[in-house]
């Protein structure tokens, strides 16, 4: 099965380096999208209920995209199944597109929430897993964050209310890449201890790879008994995939020039 995640990821990461080129936006926040990817490809790919066929299901498991600059690798992966097309791909930031820089909520195409200001998904995951309790379902919210994202005192907020409830229907995944918009991410504001913190607001919290799919399929698909909600920290690295971009934060919002467009192309291939 991880050799199925693994060819799903490389073509969402082949998804976004094309469709950032076509829009030849700095919007495009590839560096971000790309730290993503294998967390993304294992959660559709395998891990969550959620298809071509169920997606507006009321039985559907949920996927919050909180740190919503990095919509590309959602986009993406909504294209390899099957929800949106590749054509749809191409109108990215296009005049009148339904996939602009941040996901504005739309069903039909897959979109669960719309995200614009950091720090709102942690808190539409818990009004989801509460609803989803009250309404005796048994599907799973997963959320994505960014390690920067959890400068947010927002998302403490939500965290202490999902420990509160004993939400255990909801999963928080940390994509820890170290950068943010200016900078690293432990010099504009440090974490000693970021697993610490999370335990400490009362979560189950595992920390993994956050490119190995073997330990993100072990990770999640572990039953939960403790009642707690679960936090995850993926450690990743911005840029992931493209040698040039790899943990420079100048990708957090560059154009991709037909040049590094050609090396970034020939490299995933």
């Amino acid at each position: 099965m991880s050799k199925e995640i693994e060819i799903f990821a490389k073509k969402i990461r082949r998804n976004i380096v094309e469709t950032a080129h076509n829009a030849g936006s700095s919007s495009a926040h590839i560096g971000g999208a790309l730290s993503s990817v294998e967390i993304v490809a294992t959660l559709f790919g395998n891990v969550m209920n959620y298809n071509n066929k169920n997606f507006n299901s009321l039985e559907r498991d949920r996927f919050i995209l909180s740190k919503g600059h990095a919509c590309l690798v959602y986009y993406c992966a909504l294209a390899e199944l099957g929800i949106i097309t590749h054509d749809q791909l191409k109108t990215f930031e296009k005049s009148e597109s339904d996939l602009l820089g941040h996901p504005i909520k739309n069903k039909k195409i897959g979109i669960e929430f719309s995200n614009g200001s950091l720090g709102m998904g942690l808190s539409l995951g818990v009004g989801v897993s509460i609803a989803c309790r009250k309404k005796n379902l048994k599907n799973k919210i997963y959320v994505l964050v960014g390690d920067g994202e959890c400068n947010e005192g927002s998302v403490w907020e939500a965290a202490m209310s999902a420990a509160h409830f004993k939400l255990d229907n909801l999963i928080v995944i940390i994509d820890r890449n170290n950068f943010q918009q200016t900078g690293k991410s432990d010099e504009i504001m440090i974490y000693n201890d970021l697993k610490k913190m999370w335990d400490s607001f009362g979560f189950l919290t595992k920390e993994v790879d956050g490119h190995n799919i073997n330990q993100l399929l072990d990770v999640l698909k572990k039953n939960n008994t403790s009642r707690k909600p679960i936090a995850i920290i993926a450690n990743t690295i911005k840029g992931k995939g493209i040698s040039f971009a790899e943990n420079d934060n100048n990708w957090h919002h560059a154009i991709l020039t037909k040049n590094m467009y050609e090396k970034a192309k020939q490299e995933l291939e």
